[in-house]
């Protein structure tokens, strides 16, 4: 998937990155809920675990009575007692090794 960029009329417009590109936007209220804009879908979700897969990788949330709240197409909100996020990085599977 190829990443989308913003332009220079973007900015003069000062359009937000997360409207213009593909990029997601994590907003934490507390220690009780993540809202989570430009995802693509829900990979795996537990009461203890959610991955999510976005653009430009996948997001992870760990805690414990999770629940998914408010769900788009584009936008999810999870609730719950939230110990940790971390996110794993997409590779470019374009990029040749050793150049």
């Amino acid at each position: 998937m190829k990443k989308k960029k913003a332009s220079k009329l973007d900015s003069i417009l000062d359009i937000p990155k997360e409207v213009s590109t593909n990029n997601p936007k994590i907003t934490i209220l507390g220690f009780e809920q993540v809202y989570i804009e430009n995802h693509k879908g829900i990979l795996e979700y537990q009461d203890y675990f959610i991955r999510l897969n976005t653009y430009t990788g996948i997001i992870n949330i760990n805690g414990f009575n999770l629940k998914l709240i408010d769900m788009t197409s584009d936008d999810i909100m999870v609730t719950g007692k939230i110990d940790s996020i971390d996110f794993e990085s997409m590779e470019d599977t374009n990029e040749v090794e050793g150049v």
